[in-house]
């Protein structure tokens, strides 16, 4: 039998390993600016054309590279950070594998320029799928620039399954926060297409946040500084009235590196228990500090997962943390005894005597006689009313107990004459009551019948029908706005004070794609600079909601999806209105708006089903409800 195994060829593994590192354009930006950070950059600039599927350039004012390094650079598993395997557990920078040039370098063309400051030229080079096409000294400035064009040019089917270039350029500009939030001694910028997206100046992380999210959460931002032997904890966690449905901003890093972690997630989220609705996030930006040795950050090749030694004691810490925050800057209710209106309490003292609180009473009052504080005419004339009321009642009443005036209150100012014992003949009282009878049965035998404000019960020809009330608003709203967006004919309503909508960098690209079908929908909204938004008119019919709020699930629902396909994000927003827009449960409905429900309902081409598949009816068959009474 003949040997079958044999060592695949370099431009092969590195397309493989490319395939676990560089799975996007964000991919390509995330590697290059940890590059740049691990040698020192201070400023650090981004360019991209077409999300990235174009071209990339990172450009940095770090240490640069010598002409072999720069070579040797493209090489796989070539590096700077590891030399034995124990240094695995004692990383203190971004990149350690050095996959990620060869891996770039296998599926896109790459030219890097690069010199050192103790070099009077620099070194080009130009590679394209693993192989070498030039390389020459050059004049260029002190650092590293990086240029990356046609990404996945040797893979078509990797290519194809690329996003729309909105959705790529989210994700680089997610990418891009995720570096900056933890280096904020470091200057950053990026251009999309010529057009500055991102400039982030030397600052706190404090500022570096609110620069990337946006003046208004500083007010919802309460610090977080905890040191012990296990780990160091400092950050920022938010308020629980900023708590929201969509879009909260969760971050973790550890020693500089950004995390996903859903078991310290979940440490944050228990710390605000019964302070925030159920299923509400809320937004926190935590740091960590671990001994490097405690941690392993190789155990997936993107370097997000990181394993802990002692996850369920870090777990207790980040939970006390959060809580000790929250008590701390009162954001948990207390009862506050030092207040200035609160009443002296005498001290005690031994030979103080002490008397007995009297209570005084008029025993003598009868509310039915007189008022005090009236003239003595007022009261005389008061006493006699109460009394004619209250001592000759029977004077109002004849002996069968009916009433023998049509107008017992109107009781004349003088002394009333002994009233006539004519009364209601039977046939009035008798024809009255009928007709109230009639009246009930009407309204009692209505054709709809809400239960509990959540279904309307009707009889059909086959049995008992259920509709769940919420659920069929859906659908007739979803219907109603996907043929406003279509047809591009959605009312608008201008607002007297325009809301100002707050969106991070990541969010704009997303904003920006669906602005065409918001405003189809009837929205105005206009770029006010700086990641800021003026909404001056809504749809018309959705007054009583929140535009910020509304506006921003959109975004955050489109964002989740990620459709591409613009049927796909109009049938997204129209959905997305219907469910802010419907009726809730709990509403209490008239029968004329049960009717006219139903009526939409069954005017609908889908009426059994919601948008997203839920069940809007079912019916209890008349054999099934005969089951249930034998």
């Amino acid at each position: 039998m003949s040997d079958i195994i044999q060592l695949l060829p370099d431009s092969v593994a590195n397309q493989i390993a490319a395939g676990e590192v560089i799975q996007r354009p964000a991919s390509v930006i995330k590697e290059l600016v940890e590059n740049a950070i691990d040698a020192d950059a201070k400023h650090i600039q981004v360019l991209v054309t077409d999300a990235g599927k174009t071209s990339i350039q990172v450009i940095d004012d770090g240490k640069g590279m010598s002409e072999t390094d720069a070579r040797l650079a493209f090489e796989r598993h070539a590096t700077s950070k590891i030399r034995a395997a124990a240094d695995l557990f004692a990383l203190h920078t971004m990149g350690f594998r050095g996959e990620a040039l060869a891996s770039i370098a296998a599926v896109a063309h790459v030219e890097l320029k690069t010199r050192l400051a103790s070099e009077e030229l620099g070194t080009k080079i130009t590679i394209a799928g693993c192989k070498v096409e030039e390389q020459e000294a050059i004049s260029c400035s002190v650092g590293s620039n990086f240029s990356v064009r046609n990404l996945f040019f040797n893979l078509p089917a990797r290519r194809k399954f690329l996003k729309a270039n909105s959705t790529e350029l989210s994700n680089i500009l997610a990418e891009f926060e995720r570096i900056a939030l933890v280096h904020p001694d470091v200057a950053f910028s990026l251009y999309s297409n010529e057009s500055e997206l991102i400039n982030f100046p030397v600052s706190s992380i404090r500022q570096r946040i609110i620069s990337a999210f946006g003046k208004k959460l500083n007010q919802y931002l309460l610090n977080v500084d905890v040191d012990t032997s296990l780990i160091k904890i400092t950050g920022y966690i938010t308020k629980p009235e900023s708590a929201r449905k969509k879009g909260a901003n969760q971050y973790l890093f550890v020693n500089g590196r950004y995390m996903r972690h859903g078991y310290f997630h979940k440490a944050v989220m228990e710390a605000y228990n019964q302070l925030i609705p159920a299923g509400d996030q809320i937004s926190y930006f935590l740091y960590f500090q671990v001994d490097p040795a405690n941690i392993d950050v190789n155990i997936h090749p993107t370097k997000t997962e990181i394993k802990f030694e002692n996850e369920q004691a870090i777990w207790q810490i980040i939970s006390a943390a959060v809580k000790e925050s929250l008590g701390k800057f009162n954001a948990v209710p207390t009862i506050d005894f030092d207040t200035a209106d609160m009443p002296d309490i005498p001290s005690f003292e031994q030979n103080n005597d002490f008397v007995q609180p009297q209570v005084h009473y008029n025993s003598d009052f009868n509310p039915f006689k007189s008022f005090p504080g009236e003239s003595s005419s007022s009261s005389s004339r008061t006493q006699y009313e109460r009394a004619s009321v209250v001592d000759d009642w029977q004077k109002l009443y004849g002996e069968s107990g009916r009433p023998s005036k049509m107008n017992t209150m109107d009781l004349p100012d003088e002394p009333l004459d002994e009233p006539n014992e004519t009364s209601i003949p039977t046939e009035t009282i008798q024809a009255a009551s009928s007709l109230y009878t009639q009246s009930a049965t009407v309204e009692t035998s209505s054709r709809y019948l809400q239960l509990k404000g959540r279904f309307i019960l009707t009889s059909v020809k086959s049995g008992l029908m259920l509709i769940d009330q919420h659920r069929a608003h859906v659908r007739v709203l979803f219907d109603r706005y996907l043929n406003q967006i279509t047809q591009k004919k959605g009312n608008s309503q201008g607002m007297l004070f325009p809301e100002i909508l707050q969106i991070p960098a990541s969010e704009v690209a997303v904003l920006d794609s669906i602005n065409e079908e918001l405003t189809s929908l009837g929205f105005d909204i206009s770029n006010l600079g700086g990641g800021s938004y003026g909404i001056n008119a809504i749809p018309d019919g959705i007054e009583g909601l929140n535009p910020v709020e509304l506006i921003q699930n959109m975004i955050h629902t489109a964002l989740e999806k990620g459709c591409d396909v613009r049927e796909e994000v109009q049938s997204l927003l129209a959905q997305t209105m219907a469910k802010s827009s419907a009726i809730v449960y709990g509403q209490v409905l008239t029968t004329a708006e049960m009717s006219n429900l139903i009526d939409s309902l069954f005017a609908c081409q889908f009426p059994n089903y919601t948008p997203d598949g839920k069940i809007v009816l079912h019916t209890i068959k008349e054999d099934e409800i005969d089951k249930i009474f034998k």
